[in-house]
């Protein structure tokens, strides 16, 4: 008798499923425990909703929920979310260093064009940009590794001392879009070399120096800027 092998039925990947999936590995990404109400926070929905979701998420193997409720990807899901991750980073790339898009514009843009994009104009693009390591805020592409020093945020950082930018935080990237513009009309990016002219736990603010341009910026956005 032949025995015939029926390959699995791989998960139903909608667009909301790709979200939480890519939501989920930035959050785990920046060291942080991932529960549901990060994600509520992140997405900027109901709790209700992020419940049913990630049971659904848990039903079809993309992630384990454990009694705690923090919430991790299964090997399946580290895979899909890295190549999600991967699209948007190199298409972020393309359009900052070769289009010239500002980096909030770079990022609202590489979402509409994820979905469309095919893996061949992806690796193409890749090849093209010599495969970068970083997106332009400096989180790594998976699968490649970003030649950091030691980090500590710029909160950490003495007055006087000068430092270098080397990623801004995922976490304000999809929260705050507004702090990339911010930044970029200061002439703040990867590499750039700041100055902390001011730190004022009374104001709840860290001012900064960047090619003699100097600013001010809350002391919560400080903590998610890390600088070596």
């Amino acid at each position: 008798m032949t025995t015939h092998h029926v390959a699995e039925r791989e998960p139903v990947r909608s667009a909301t499923v790709e979200r939480y999936l890519e939501t989920i590995y930035c959050i785990a990404g920046e060291g942080d425990i991932v529960r549901p109400s990060r994600l509520v926070a992140w997405m900027s929905v109901s709790a209700p909703t992020v419940s049913d979701a990630l049971h659904r998420l848990e039903r079809d193997g993309w992630v384990t929920i454990a009694s705690d409720r923090s919430v991790q990807l299964t090997a399946a899901g580290f895979a899909t979310a890295s190549s999600i991750v991967k699209r948007h980073r190199v298409l972020e790339r393309w359009l900052t260093d070769v289009l010239f898009f500002d980096w909030a514009t770079a990022d609202e843009e590489a979402d509409r064009l994820s979905s469309s994009c095919s893996d061949q104009v992806i690796d193409r693009l890749d090849l093209a940009m010599g495969r970068p390591a970083t997106c332009p805020h400096g989180n790594p592409i998976p699968g490649r590794n970003a030649s950091y020093g030691v980090l500590r945020t710029l909160l950490d950082v003495p007055e006087g001392e000068t430092v270098t930018v080397r990623r801004i935080s995922e976490v304000a990237e999809h929260e705050a879009r507004p702090l990339l513009r911010t930044l970029g009309e200061h002439g703040v990016g990867e590499g750039s070399c700041v100055v902390v002219t001011s730190d004022d736990p009374a104001l709840a603010e860290v001012t900064i120096s960047c090619s003699g341009n100097e600013f001010s910026l809350s002391r919560a956005t400080a903590k998610v800027i890390w600088v070596e």
